[in-house]
This record gives structure tokens, sequence and C-alpha cells, in this order.
């Protein structure tokens, strides 16, 4: 024990911030000092508890959590004396998602929320209303305080009520909405009217980051104008628009017109996820793509093939994502396309090619790279990456059913031919590279299935 309080406890937190949740709750477990350090409220800051059945919980454990100043929470279904509970022990609240709820609620329900003055992020996810979410007491309790909601696969009574009232939270900086279909018509899904998903935009003057997401497939295709509403108050002109990222889910090529975003030449970050492709459909992500010269960074999963859109991809994209089939002639299309690309994420199965051996010639500047492996293993050629002298993380991926392949009682990931050549890299580039083969821990708050199932 004096040993370990020789060093400054500013030192051992420093060390602590470089572990993992599950390192983190091991190492407390070895004494009082341990357990106090790691408690410091610095290791805890962006940490989201999960809370279930709050009536298991001691007083300990609410001390624990509020020495850590933990104000981000998620949680499942609350009865009434769990709302009590909630509010007593963590007043200070900040952050509240709602996960697996699985139920039928009514409008009262989140009336509660107002009981927590420090609120600014709310999410609900997998519920079904029969009344209105948002009622008008507590949208007028958030209405200048809320800044982050995240509302995914919930059905509602009325979607266009409830955009309605979404567009008058003033303050709202972050809105996510992946619909689910409406009481009358569960399979499939009624768009928003563009009128009112253009108040929306134009309401929100605040509005950074939008995530607008559709299940099923509209009867028709959406207005020319549905992303780039006419200014009021100068006819023939954009409104002015303040988001700078967005990200469009399952919305099949048709749905949108070629000129979609045109009006959003702020854009930094773009994300489309197509559900399916039809074939004989033009691209259209070619058109999407030529007005936002200040994208930096882009992701892409599913549809068309690359070379569809290759060349239009803009120069200023300095972080990419692309969840599609990618050869090595793919590759050689999107080098010059983005010459000071600094991060890359891609997918490599048996068809690729040696795209290890490639990417050091044709990105020189990455600085990180995340590489997921479909059904093959990295080979010898991954000690190319060495070459790149800008590499600081390497994160190397392969699906969940490939890990448990061979090992049917834990995890083989990575196996001991990988692990050699990890150990090799790591001597080639002096350890200078960060190497990791486990996926980030998910953020409850900002990611929710749909989102999940990119990554």
């Amino acid at each position: 024990m004096e040993e370990l309080e020789r060093l400054p406890p500013e030192v051992w937190v420093y060390i602590f911030s470089y572990l993992t949740t599950d390192e983190k709750h091991t190492v407390r477990t070895c004494c009082r000092f341990m357990k106090r350090l790691v408690d410091h409220h610095s290791l805890w800051k962006d940490y989201t508890v999960v809370l279930s059945d709050l009536r298991r919980y001691t007083y300990g454990f609410w001390d624990t959590l509020n020495h850590r100043r933990l104000t981000r929470v998620a949680v499942r279904h609350l009865r009434r004396k769990e709302w009590r509970r909630l509010v007593t022990f963590l007043p200070s609240i900040t952050a509240i998602v709602f996960v697996d709820g699985g139920r039928l609620y009514k409008e009262k329900y989140l009336d509660n929320l107002t009981r927590f003055p420090e609120l600014r992020d709310l999410g609900v996810r997998n519920a079904t209303w029969d009344q209105g979410m948002l009622g008008q007491s507590l949208s007028e309790h958030l209405r200048e305080r809320l800044t982050h909601l995240s509302v995914c696969n919930v059905r509602l009574p009325c979607t266009e009520h409830f955009v309605s009232t979404v567009a008058h939270l003033d303050n709202l900086r972050y809105l996510l909405f992946h619909q689910q279909g409406e009481s009358y018509w569960p399979d499939r899904v009624r768009p928003v009217p563009c009128d009112v998903f253009n108040h929306l935009l134009l309401n929100l003057k605040k509005l950074r980051h939008l995530s607008w997401g559709m299940r099923g497939e509209p009867p028709k295709p959406l207005p020319d104008d549905f992303f780039s509403p006419t200014d009021p108050e100068q006819p023939g002109e954009y409104g002015s628009l303040a988001l700078t990222s967005l990200e469009l889910l399952d919305y099949p090529e048709p749905i949108l017109p070629e000129n979609a975003l045109r009006s959003m030449t702020k854009l930094r970050s773009l994300m489309v996820r197509y559900s399916f492709m039809r074939e004989g459909v033009k691209c259209r992500l070619r058109s999407w793509l030529s007005p936002l010269q200040q994208l930096e960074t882009l992701t892409i999963v599913g549809g068309n093939t690359l070379a569809s859109y290759t060349t239009t991809i803009p120069s200023s994209v300095t972080r990419l994502t692309l969840r599609v089939a990618i050869t090595l002639k793919d590759m050689d299309l999107i080098a010059p396309a983005v010459p000071e690309l600094k991060h890359l994420d891609i997918e490599q199965n048996r068809s690729t090619g040696s795209l290890c051996r490639r990417i050091p010639m044709l990105f020189p500047q990455l600085k990180t790279l995340r590489i997921r492996f479909h059904r093959k293993e990295p080979q010898k050629d991954l000690l190319c990456l060495h070459k790149l002298r800008h590499l600081e993380r390497l994160e190397l991926l392969v699906d969940r059913s490939f890990i448990f392949r061979d090992n049917m009682n834990g995890p083989s990931w990575p196996s001991p031919c990988v692990q050699e050549l990890i150990d090799q890299l790591q001597v080639l580039s002096n350890n200078r590279i960060n190497v990791v083969t486990k996926m980030p821990q998910r953020d409850l708050l900002r990611e929710c299935d749909c989102l999940c199932e990119v990554d």
C-alpha cells in the first residue's frame, strides 16, 4: 500500500484514463486506495450508466454514482416509485435515454422529466405511444433547455404532430428521428408533410446535426424542396440552414430528387445508408455530393458501386467510411479524389485483394485506419502499414461470427497468428502505432440500434 501511495494521485488518475470501463472496475476491486482513485470524477465524465429495477440498488451504489458526478443515465421502464428514487438520488441528471421499453405509454409518462432542472439531453428507443409523446407542459419546460433529442423505433399516434412540437424546441442542436409506422399505418411509413418538415428546418436556428431515417418505402417520391426549404421572407431563395452534419438512413434512391441537398452547402459531415437498391436505378449520390464543397466527413453504407460516384467526392474530405464492396481498382480511383485524407474506414473480404499493401502508396497522410475483415484474417501484407509515417491508430476488427467460429468457450480474436503480426508491426513502427482489436464502446445517448448496424 505504501509503495502505491508514493506515486501522486493525479498520476494514477492519468494512467487510469487509458483503461476501458471493465478494466477500471477490475482495478477498483484491488483495495480502498485504488477504489478511491478509480472513482475520480474525471474518469467518468462522459460515461452513461445503465439502470434497471431501481429498487435493488443500495445507498452505497447511489453514493458511488454521485461521487463520480455521473449525470448521464440509460433506463428501461420506470414505475412511479422508481421515478421518485431517480429524482431523489440523481437530481442533477443532464441526459437520460429510455432503451428497450417495448411498452405502450401515455403522454403523462414523460412529464416526470420536469423534475430534473438540469436536463439537456433526451433519448427514447423502441416504444409505442397511444398519445402525443411530448405533452404541452413538458414541451414548454424543455423549450429553452433541451439541446439534444433522439427518437428511434418509436410508434407515434401522429408523426406530424410530434415534428410540429419539436419545431418549437428553440435551443435544439442535435436531432435524431428514425421513423416508425403510425398507429393507423403500422407497417408502412407516411413521410412527414413537406411544409411541416420545412418549418422544422427553418425554425430550429441552432440545429447543427440532423439524423433522419425512414422505415419502409413511401408510396410516392418526396418533393424537390423537402431538404431545401424556401426562405419565407425572400421568395425564390433558400432558407438559411445552420446544419453542418446530416445522416440519411434507409432512403431508397428514387425517393429523393437529384438536387435534394442543393441548399446544404455548409455541410461538413454526411452519412447515407441504403436499405436496398433497385436494379436499373440511376445513382443520385453523384448529384447529392456536387454542391457539398466544404464536406470533411463522408460515410456511405450500401448502395451503388463506388465507381458510380467516386469522381464527385469533394476533395475537402479528410474522413472517409465505406461499407460497400471495394476493389483495388476502386481504391485507385478514390485516392486522387481525396488527396488530404487523414482517416479511413473500409472493409476487406476475400475478393478485395491486398489492400494493406496499396494503402501506404495511395493514402500517405493517414492518421487513423480501421479495417473490418469479413471471412478472412489479416495476412502478412499487414506489415506494410508501418510505411504510413503519420499513422497513430490502427483498428483491426472482424464480425462476431468469425470471432467465435473456432472457440466456443470465448473469443479467439485476435488469433495467435494475427497477434504475432501485430507484434511485428509494433516493432517496425517503434511502437508508434496504437493497434486496437475491439470495437469502441457504444454511446447509448448518440447511437441508436440503427447507427450501431453501421458499425
